[in-house]
């Protein structure tokens, strides 16, 4: 029987073990993915210490929201998949598994010349940079960004993005050596929190003020920050709480400037949402993984076996870029 990490409670990593599993039935619009890698996340770590539990339809004890791998088996009406094909994905959980069953239509083919490890590290960092600067924030060429957490993996697909489209982007972190390290990725500009000044980079750079903030920091003032380097009517997008869940601002500055505050979360969404991306990184993204114009960033491949140190090393806060879970095995890229 195929392998999965399951929480067997809510703490620490020793709360994951590695059991076997049955695989879900496989449904007529569903494939059935023998997984070769498995790229972490926070939300990983959330659901493992209890405060962020699977949303509704993903495996509640499996965590996981990215795998790439091939297609071994499919429902009685799949016609857009067939065994053998090579996918990835996005899902609500699940993704710590050595198989995965999801429906056809929200897998990605992987695009030639990517590796099973950059396609596990792929899918949830880019199209949440992407939905985040283009879809929610509206980030139009010509346009400045400014990235907080601009060295974590959705920090540096979104100066990839930002670049990839014509756009320019100011990146934000704890430690100037490895801002430099991944500013060649895209950034034209970088501040070292707690040393650099924010507002007058901004204002070098982006003269009035940047048009989108994705902000992967939450709390502890960076919400001000983030709010007085927009320009008027430009939007703040928050995708993550790193510094903590609460802040105080001061409303005015929205108001009289006409500025947005948005956020926004991947694992959550429902099926349809999931398929309209997947199209979406079809469309307009998987060109650009081929023939390399775009890359993921991977920092760390671990055995599967290794989930609990490479959920460890994740909280460490040691890592730039991704860390991906790796299954050995036939068939693996």
């Amino acid at each position: 029987m195929p392998r999965a990490w399951r929480l067997t409670g809510s703490g620490d990593v020793d709360v994951l073990a590695l059991e076997e599993f049955e695989v879900p039935a496989l449904g007529p619009l569903d494939v059935q993915v023998g997984v070769h890698a498995a790229g972490l996340n926070r939300a990983d770590i959330l659901q493992r210490r209890g405060i962020y539990p699977a949303p509704a339809g993903a495996p509640a004890d499996i965590p996981g929201l990215e795998y790439a791998g091939r297609v071994e088996a499919v429902g009685a009406r799949v016609t857009h998949r067939k065994p053998g094909d090579r996918v990835m994905g996005l899902v609500g959980g699940g993704a710590y598994a050595e198989q995965l069953v999801v429906n056809e239509r929200e897998t990605i083919a992987i695009p030639a010349g990517l590796s099973d490890t950059d396609a596990a590290a792929t899918t949830e960092a880019f199209l949440t940079a992407y939905r985040a600067l283009f879809i929610e924030g509206g980030l139009n060429a010509g346009d400045w960004c400014l990235i907080r957490a601009a060295t974590s993996g959705i920090g540096i697909a979104a100066m990839q993005l930002s670049r990839y489209f014509g756009c320019r982007s100011i990146g934000t972190g704890r430690n100037r050596e490895r801002l430099e390290a991944v500013a060649g990725y895209g950034l034209d500009a970088l501040a070292v929190d707690g040393e650099d000044t924010l507002s007058g980079l901004v204002a070098e750079h982006a003269g009035d003020g940047v048009a989108v903030v994705l902000d992967l920091i939450g709390g502890s003032g960076a919400v001000k920050e983030n709010l007085a380097s927009l320009r008027p009517e430009g939007v703040q997008v928050l995708v993550g709480l790193m510094a903590g869940p609460k802040d105080q601002i001061n409303l005015a500055p929205v108001l009289f400037r006409r500025l947005t505050l948005r956020a926004m979360t991947m694992r959550s969404l429902p099926l349809e949402r999931r398929i309209e991306l997947a199209q979406l990184f079809e469309r307009r993204l998987s060109a650009a993984f081929s023939n390399g114009a775009l890359r993921p960033v991977v920092d760390t491949t671990l055995p599967f076996e290794q989930a609990r140190e490479a959920q460890q090393l994740m909280e460490s806060g040691r890592h730039t870029g991704k860390i991906v879970l790796r299954m050995d095995g036939p068939g693996t890229h």
